[in-house]
């Protein structure tokens, strides 16, 4: 087994570092904290990551003031 290829958003750049890293397995997405790259690596379903970037997307988990 290859290790996986991890990447960030590009629009991580100005986030302080505040980061999670992301890479595509055969089924799932794995997830990391980019500043502890040896850490806990979260897995997710591909429809699970689906639904949560759409969810993003639309706002669903912005603060409310």
């Amino acid at each position: 087994m290859t290790d996986p290829r991890f990447f960030k958003s590009s629009y991580s750049g100005g986030s302080g570092g505040n980061c999670v890293e992301c890479a595509y397995g055969s089924d799932s997405v794995l997830v990391r904290d980019s500043k502890d790259r040896s850490g806990t690596v979260l897995s997710f379903g591909r429809q699970t990551w689906a639904a949560f970037l759409d969810g993003a997307r639309r706002g669903t988990f912005d603060r409310q003031a």
